[in-house]
């Protein structure tokens, strides 16, 4: 990932207010809630709200990003809900998860650079258990219209950052699928999550 990816997302998890806010996303609250608690991996998990939420509701919570700022404000957030989570800093390949190691893997507007996209989806599987889930909600591929009406709502600006269906169907081919859209949502995250957009929504099982 170049430098300037780096600084970026260093520069906005580097301010005092939590860019995305501190409440776990909708889809993910939604989803977590339906599973018995286990091991749980979020990936670009940034200042840590959805992590937090799950070790709240009991789960042992892993989490990475390429953010120092972002592990900073996780923690912070950690520390005032009373949990404690697993938070390494660095790129996927460098980490040192285990295959198998999880229950189930959260991706939550997990953006990674179109290069890496694919590939990080595939590690990512091989560290989640047989019969694990992913959840994933990320901004689709109609996604750009919405951001050209109000660019608050957010996203990547490039559309091969985007998600569509069919790549997440292809990254994820041996699994179950329990939920594969892109529809339409209201946004209200933080300040650069507000209004409309088209996201890309995601849950599987592994077979």
């Amino acid at each position: 990932m170049t430098d300037t990816w780096l600084k970026k997302w260093n520069d906005r998890y580097g301010k005092k207010e939590f860019a995305y806010g501190t409440k776990p996303n909708e889809f993910l609250k939604e989803q977590i809630q339906k599973l018995e608690p286990g091991k749980i991996l979020f990936g670009a998990e940034g200042e840590g709200r959805n992590a937090v939420y799950a070790a709240k509701l009991g789960w042992i919570v892993s989490a990475f990003d390429i953010s120092v700022e972002g592990k900073s404000k996780a923690q912070e957030l950690a520390k005032e809900n009373n949990v404690t989570i697993d938070y390494q800093v660095g790129q996927l390949p460098d980490l040192d998860y285990t295959n198998e190691q999880f229950d189930a893997i959260a991706l939550i507007y997990a953006h990674f650079p179109p290069n890496l996209k694919s590939e990080y989806h595939k590690l990512l599987d091989k560290k989640l258990k047989k019969g694990g889930m992913v959840i994933i909600e990320a901004f689709g591929k109609a996604h750009l219209e919405y951001r050209d009406k109000n660019p608050k709502v957010g996203g990547p600006p490039d559309l091969d950052s985007l998600f569509s269906t069919e790549e997440l169907k292809s990254d994820f081919e041996g699994y179950e699928i329990l939920e594969l859209v892109e529809k339409e949502v209201e946004l209200s995250e933080g300040i650069y999550h507000r209004g409309k957009g088209s996201v890309t929504r995601f849950v599987g099982r592994k077979k």
